[in-house]
């Protein structure tokens, strides 16, 4: 009986820390969404699933930046054109819910370029902000 009872918590453990099949579809077209945009060569629309506050993170090779216009500044300065872009390729590797508003996301980002193919790994914070899905802290590394 007590075996069944720590399988019995543990399966509602694992569980509840799931995201929903709805959240998981809305918050993976999102992320699918701005792989296009990337791919379009449209920074301003890749952005678009990023929270526009001034308390946004996105943390890089170069340490934390803070606010929506400071990161999308920092991509158009480090991709100024549709060559430096490439063509980038995300991978989902894990996502966890930590609340109801609140999804946690590991991933893997390649990008395919001639002047050098570059990629590495992300962790994405996503919150439910006045009914949508939004980046709140994103730290991206390069492998």
């Amino acid at each position: 009986m007590k075996y069944l009872l720590i399988l019995i918590t543990t399966l509602l453990f694992v569980s509840c820390n799931q995201p929903s099949s709805d959240t998981e579809k809305v918050i993976t077209d999102l992320l699918f969404e701005q792989q296009t945009a990337w791919n379009e060569g449209d920074i301003k629309s890749f952005m678009n699933a990023y929270w526009v506050s001034d308390s946004l993170k996105f943390i890089g090779a170069k340490g934390i930046t803070y606010g929506y216009n400071q990161t999308y500044e920092g991509y158009q300065k480090r991709y100024p054109d549709k060559a430096t872009m490439g063509k980038l390729t995300f991978e989902i590797l894990d996502m966890s819910k930590l609340s109801e508003n609140a999804v946690h996301m590991v991933g893997k980002w390649d990008l395919t370029r001639e002047m050098g193919n570059i990629g590495g790994h992300f962790t994405l914070v996503w919150r439910k902000l006045n009914g949508e899905w939004l980046i709140v802290s994103d730290h991206t590394s390069a492998r």
